[in-house]
């Protein structure tokens, strides 16, 4: 059964992030990198806090550290996957070999990143996990360019 997050009102139009990692650094790497557009970026450093988070508020996308201690990228899927809008799933690692990319891609996430983020290539998979996120939400309604 498919938990209803939040109302959606106007999230739809914009990117929501949640950043879940054990690790301050990722958190900041990631505010650095969008800090400067309109998106609003969540943190969370364990599941328990995401699931919580997620089951509260409409977050279009997750960004995810592969391993969560004692819990994976995929515990966090199938959590997102019980909502009612899924969010789009982004897995981080410092190890993104291709081993995890195509684990992660035939499981159902959107994209792997590699650590150190590299700015250009999160907001390429943020922009595009996004517009994936808002297609499965509104169907009909197309948006050409994500506020930046």
């Amino acid at each position: 059964m498919r938990h209803q997050p939040g109302v959606l009102a106007n999230r739809t139009e914009s990117v929501t992030v949640l950043s879940l990692s054990p690790l301050e650094d990722d958190h900041a790497s990631l505010q650095a990198i969008v800090g400067h557009s309109k998106w609003v970026m969540f943190k969370a450093d364990r599941l328990q806090d995401a699931r919580n988070f997620l089951r509260r508020h409409d977050i279009s996308v997750v960004v995810c550290e592969k391993d969560l201690r004692p819990e994976k990228w995929t515990d966090v899927l199938g959590q997102i996957n019980e909502l009612l809008y899924p969010p789009s799933l982004i897995v981080t690692s410092r190890l993104a070999d291709e081993r995890l990319w195509a684990e992660a891609l035939n499981l159902g996430a959107w994209d792997v990143l590699a650590k150190p983020f590299d700015r250009s290539e999160v907001l390429r998979s943020v922009k595009a996990a996004w517009q994936h996120w808002h297609d499965q939400v509104r169907p009909g309604l197309r948006v050409n360019k994500v506020a930046s």
